[in-house]
């Protein structure tokens, strides 16, 4: 086990065995530029290019324990940018689960699935990544047991509520929170906000 990993389980940060063992296996360092690699064990956001970043592994623990995605879910997982989050994603539901990984800007969806096909989950269709507007989601694979988004709103795009599956969570950045909504049914939501986090905005 690598020392992130150690000191994110030591924080509190990783809890469940199946989101640790996800980010033991995915690494970091295979989602970044080959320059910034020395710096894939730092527990910073790191840039990726066109002005987005990949987020603090604080961070994504966090989110991906908030979301408890289990085994055979389907996943939409907003702003994939490297692909980091979709291949843990992709860990986490496991073979007979799939995730949908969204990302507006061209060259870094092309950069999500070189990353992603290091570690076989395309060629299986446990994973994909699709140039879209986040912000509208992907209603051709909808319902979504869990979506998560990786970038700040300034209020829960209304396709992503429509889009989730009655019993489904949200995990979102809004301003500097994250928030937590789980669909009690078609129309109502139960939430939890989390404050202190710092995000690139989301752009549709």
């Amino acid at each position: 086990m690598d020392s992130l990993v150690r000191d994110l389980i030591y924080q509190g940060y990783l809890k469940t065995d199946r989101v640790i063992e996800a980010f033991s296996k995915i690494k970091r360092i295979d989602f970044l530029p080959d320059d910034l690699q020395s710096a894939a064990q730092a527990n910073i956001p790191l840039p990726i290019g066109q002005g987005q970043t990949i987020s603090q592994p604080l961070t994504v623990a966090f989110m991906l324990e908030k979301l408890g995605s289990q085994p055979g879910d389907k996943v939409l997982d907003v702003g994939s940018g490297s692909g980091w989050t979709t291949a843990l994603l992709a860990h986490i539901v496991g073979k007979h689960g799939k995730v949908v990984g969204l990302e507006r800007i061209k060259s870094l969806r092309d950069f999500g699935i070189n990353n992603l096909s290091k570690y076989h989950l395309i060629e299986g269709g446990r994973a994909k990544i699709i140039c879209a507007d986040g912000t509208k989601g992907y209603v051709n694979e909808a319902p979504y047991k869990r979506i998560l988004v990786s970038a700040a709103a300034s209020e829960v795009p209304k396709d992503l509520k429509k889009q989730l599956a009655v019993g489904g969570r949200l995990v979102i950045p809004i301003e500097n929170s994250i928030w937590v909504f789980e669909k009690i049914s078609a129309k109502e939501f139960r939430e939890e906000e989390f404050p202190g986090f710092a995000f690139v905005p989301l752009i549709g």
